[in-house]
Order: C-alpha cells, then structure tokens, then sequence
C-alpha cells in the first residue's frame, strides 16, 4: 500500500458528531491516513476513504479505562507517525501523539480546549455523582498537563471559529488561526416542507435540548422531531411523557437525517456557547432555517432576520416559544434562498483549500 505524506489522528468515532464529520471529510479530501483511538459501527463508515486505516483499539465498555486506554494508546502506540512528513490532530487525546513526530509539520485543528476542565468545569461537575465528580477531577488533575504540554508542541493551531480562537487565547495564551470547519452541501438539500421543527443536537446538558422539550410542551399544536441520542435521552423522554407533539427518533443513518433536515420547517439549535456548530450550517444547506441562541459558534454563521432567529443568550422557555412562533412555514420558506447562499460559505472546497496552504 502507498503511504500518504500526512495522517490524521482523531480521538475516535464513538458517534455520528461534527468533529468525526470533520476528520472524515479532511481524510477523503486530502486522500491522507487516519488514524483513531477506536471506532464503533453508529459513526460514519471509514471503509471508503482512499488512505491507511489505523485502529488503535483502545475501546472498552468502561468509560473511565477507556479514556486511559486512549491516552496511552495514542502516546504508546503511535511510533508510526516518525514517517510522515504532515501529522494533523483533531480532537483532544490525540494530541499525546506528538511526542512521537519531533521531525515534519505538526498542526492541531482545535474544536475547543477541553471544556471540561476550563469554561464549563464547574457544570460538568454539578450533574455527577460524588462518585464521578472524583473521577472527574482525577482525570482533570491527569489530563490538564499533558494536554497543556502537546499543544505547546505544535507548529500551528487552527482554531474551527473565533469562538475557539479566543478560548485558545484565554485559557492557553497561544495565537491560532481561524479555518472554518466544512459542510458537505451536496449531502444537505432543500426536499420539501413537513409539519415539524427538528433538533439534531446531541443529548447531553449543555445542549440544552431539555429546554426545546418545554417550548414545545406549551406548544401543543406544533410538532417537535428529536433526532438524536445522548447521555441525557433517558431524562428527556421522561419530560416529553404525555406529549403527542414530541417524538424521538433515536440514532439515524446519514440518509434519514439528510431526509429528516430537508423536509423540515426549521431546526432548532440551542446549545451553551457553541464552539462552532456545524447543524445549522447542514440546516441552511437545506434551505432550512435556524432557530438559534445568540452566543458562540451561532453569531459566526446565523444572520439573525435572515438565516434564522437568535435569541438572547441563555434563553428562557418564553424567549424560545416567541422564536418558534416568529419563524412559522411562510416565514421559513420565503428565508430559503438565502440560507442556501449562507450555507455556501462554509463548503468543502473552501475548507480544503484553506487546508491545504497551512500544509
């Protein structure tokens, strides 16, 4: 087999998220090898990528070992690396990796310095158990340095917004560059207009999709579709209870969510300041508006009147019900063309090309 002159080491393909999306597409485009810390058969088929798959097999069923596994696996078990001219990291374990590439080009695209340990330590926290908030702070107390030591290693660090790029600034106080992460627009396209509004985000708190649930249970005449999975499905199922309007789907393939986004009136997407936020981007592709938060990653894509609506950072139950009534069928169609032109800002071309200068 024919090696690449660059890898991509991500941390893993647990799940369908935006920055497995990312790691794939950068992958297929710059026909590099990849390697990952594990991969389970819910994320995106790797099969078809042109370069070398390398499986660090640092699965288990533990959460807490399998994050050690990934550590030392992408510190122990990455000699490899010593033969590529270009080693590209995205995610945050794989960083460790570097120790093994002091010759060639190293660049970390950032999608954001762990929250769990800076912006958002302190919500992490308040929803485990006395139990996890000790695991938690252990991990914290182990990880923190040899994070903070590999990224030092880099050459260059490409910040996914200038949301990350002023974290990058602020917890690390190193400089960045700013490349946008790409959407396959082909993938997202307008199909027609349903009678439901969509959440795509993933179920966990910071999402803060409880809070789309309690709109929509004082809007029992418009119907919510909830497209995701997460830690947190089990306690939002429980406040849907009752509801007719509400529906989950669980965990879709590629062609279902690209069915699901494409005949929706709108989506909604509100998490706690969002590094980037690829969803609503997909969503625009689709001629789709955006019913977003005004904070993060959303006031880098959204144009608020146009594209969408923004609503007050942290928004009340209230605050949301008054977007969702704003942004009704007609106002959403009559918004399409210029979602479409929005979501063209962020393609692929354009993210590969940018790419493709820093190499």
């Amino acid at each position: 087999m024919k090696y690449s002159n660059t890898v991509i080491l991500h941390d893993a393909f647990a799940f369908k998220g935006g920055g497995e999306r990312l790691a794939h597409i950068l992958c297929r485009e710059l026909e590099a090898d990849l390697a990952f810390g594990y991969i389970n058969k819910n994320s995106f088929d790797l099969n078809k990528l042109s370069g070398r798959l390398i499986d660090l097999k640092s699965e288990s069923n533990l959460p807490f070992w399998r994050t050690i596994k990934r550590l030392h696996a992408f510190r122990k078990k990455t000699k490899f690396i010593s033969a590529y001219k270009n080693v590209i990291y995205t995610g945050q374990n794989s960083l460790l990796a570097a120790v093994n590439h002091p010759k060639g080009k190293n660049i970390y695209y950032c999608f954001t310095p762990p929250r769990s340990i800076y912006d958002l330590k302190k919500d992490h926290l308040a929803t485990q158990s006395p139990l996890g908030k000790l695991s938690h702070i252990s991990y914290n107390i182990l990880f923190q340095p040899l994070y903070e030591n590999a990224i030092r290693k880099m050459d260059l660090i490409v910040a996914d917004s200038k949301n990350v790029q002023s974290r990058i600034q602020k917890f690390l106080g190193l400089e960045s560059i700013v490349i946008y992460p790409p959407c396959d627009l082909d993938k997202f396209r307008w199909v027609g207009q349903k009678n439901y509004y969509l959440s795509t985000a993933r179920l966990a708190t910071y999402k803060r999709v409880d809070l789309i649930i309690k709109a929509f249970l004082e809007l029992p005449e418009k119907r919510l579709i909830v497209s995701s999975t997460g830690p947190e499905e089990s306690h939002l199922k429980q406040l849907a209870k009752g509801s007719n309007n509400i529906q989950f789907t669980g965990d879709l393939n590629e062609q279902e969510l690209q069915q699901l986004i494409g005949n929706a009136i709108a989506t909604i997407y509100i998490p706690k300041d969002e590094d980037f936020g690829i969803s609503p981007v997909e969503s625009m592709s689709a001629g789709k508006p955006v019913i977003g938060v005004g904070e993060g990653g959303l006031l880098e894509t959204l144009i608020h009147g146009k594209t969408g609506w923004l609503t007050p950072p942290n928004p009340s139950p209230e605050e949301l019900i008054q977007a969702i009534k704003e942004i009704n069928p007609k106002q959403a169609l009559s918004m399409r063309n210029t979602c479409e032109k929005q979501a063209m800002t962020f393609c692929t071309k354009n993210f590969i090309k940018n790419m493709r200068e820093i190499i």
